[in-house]
């Protein structure tokens, strides 16, 4: 596969509806031999608006409070704000005396969202910092801290993702917590609240990854085999267990190339690792369980029209909401116990989207995406069904910026219990969202 200059290779991870023609594997490891700069600097920032209709809780424990699906995260205050979403700058390139078969990436977080918000040590994190050695046909070596391979929503770059919020597979089963317990036990003080002991995974590892992508006639063919700590980021592992991912993709090329190039991607990936809790099925001591991912998909680009659809699997480590929707730290009405979140170790998650565009004008695109959730499927009682259809239209003002529109019309409930049961009241009130995004890369 010939490499594209260091130019069309920032321009495709800037660019507009083109993104799913992208590869991202070479995209974000790789620069090109003899021709990208010692350090480009480059960043992007996006605020945002988002609301519902803040409908409060109408049945159990916490009944008349806030609920948490109804609230805009990460700080779970309101049911409404503008807030500085994401501000990234980073620099990448070769250099500092190597010779061009090393190159570099670095990205801080300035926004307020799951990395900078969880975990406390400061506003600024420090997402990806990883070194690549081009010395080794078809097996390049990544090192550091970057995105596994994985799936489309996580793997491909946030700034040209499509829509303002993830599907709720990917939220709540790929876009990784990490708790010391799993929500069993009742807290009764404040000291006993289950909260994230760290930033939010960011589809992110620290670890080392073999990786490469090959050309046979028009299909393009990448590879990926990543070892990680399976502690998410800017620390390091924290019981010796290591995570192991894997990735396929190949792709029919249709015509053009760069960032501007049409195709049909075909692609699957797999991850497995163990996680560690200190208090978990009302037991306290160390206790270890199996977390396991897997997905395929296909993404789809030609002429006006954009698509994809990918179905996920999770098992283990399911994260489960919090105690009767409420927000975290919320004490119940009878002043006995403090709302944590909460996770299910053993249980089981499934889920889908199917994402369609379509450029009506030169500088305007509608979107459609419908995505469900099955959660807690191991039992009936723990079962809970997520669906939402996002309605969508993207402006660009150039290829460096554009606004995003989304409305949101969301739907929970409990299948396994009677429509009268507490749990589907409480979910009764989920809410649609409105949400409205700037972006502006430099």
């Amino acid at each position: 596969m010939k490499k594209i200059t260091a130019a069309m290779a920032l321009t495709a991870s800037l660019g507009m509806g083109e993104a799913h023609a992208a590869n991202w594997l070479m995209l974000q490891g790789t620069e090109p031999a003899g021709s990208a700069p010692r350090a480009k600097v480059w960043g992007f920032i996006q605020p945002e608006y988002q609301s519902t209709g803040g409908t409060r809780l109408k049945a159990g424990p916490w009944k008349g409070q806030d609920a948490v699906f109804n609230t805009i995260g990460p700080d779970l205050d309101s049911d409404s704000t503008f807030q500085l979403r994401r501000a990234r700058i980073g620099v990448r390139g070769t250099g500092f005396g190597l010779d061009s078969g090393v190159n570099y990436f670095i990205l801080a977080e300035l926004g307020n969202n799951g990395i900078t918000k969880f975990g406390g040590s400061g506003a600024v994190k420090l997402t990806d910092a990883s070194i690549t050695l081009n010395y080794i046909p078809h097996a390049r070596i990544r090192i550091g801290q970057f995105k596994y391979p994985g799936s489309e929503e996580g793997l491909m770059a946030i700034h040209v993702f499509n829509y303002i919020n993830f599907t709720n597979i990917t939220n709540q089963q790929l876009l990784e917590r990490f708790f010391d317990e799993d929500g069993s036990r009742t807290a009764t003080t404040e000291d006993q609240i289950n909260e994230p002991n760290g930033s939010i995974g960011a589809f992110r590892d620290i670890g080392i990854q073999v990786f490469d992508s090959f050309t046979t006639d028009r299909w393009e063919h990448s590879y990926a085999f990543m070892v990680g700590n399976g502690n998410g980021i800017n620390r390091s592992d924290n019981d010796g267990n290591k995570d192991y991912y894997l990735y396929w993709s190949s792709e029919l090329v249709f015509g053009g190339k760069g960032p501007r190039r049409e195709g049909w991607k075909l692609f699957a990936w797999y991850q497995d690792g163990k996680r560690t809790l200190e208090y978990a099925n009302g037991k306290s001591g160390e206790q270890e369980f199996d977390r396991t991912r897997w997905g395929l998909g296909t993404t789809y680009l030609k002429g006006k029209w954009r698509g994809s659809a990918e179905y996920i699997k999770a098992k283990g480590m399911i994260f489960n909401g919090t105690d009767g929707a409420a927000t975290p730290g919320s004490l119940n009405n009878a002043g006995t116990a403090y709302a944590s979140w909460n996770l299910l170790p053993e249980d089981q998650a499934d889920g889908w989207y199917l994402d369609l565009g379509y450029r009506v004008l030169p500088k305007l695109e509608l979107d459609i995406r419908y995505d469900i959730e099955h959660r807690g499927t191991d039992t009936d009682k723990n079962q809970r069904d997520l669906q939402t259809w996002t309605l969508g239209a993207q402006w660009f003002f150039n290829k460096k910026a554009r606004v995003i529109a989304n409305y949101e019309i969301r739907d929970i409930e409990a299948p396994g219990l009677p429509s009268s049961a507490v749990p589907n009241q409480i979910l009764d009130g989920v809410d649609n969202r409105f949400s409205v995004q700037l972006l502006a890369i430099f």
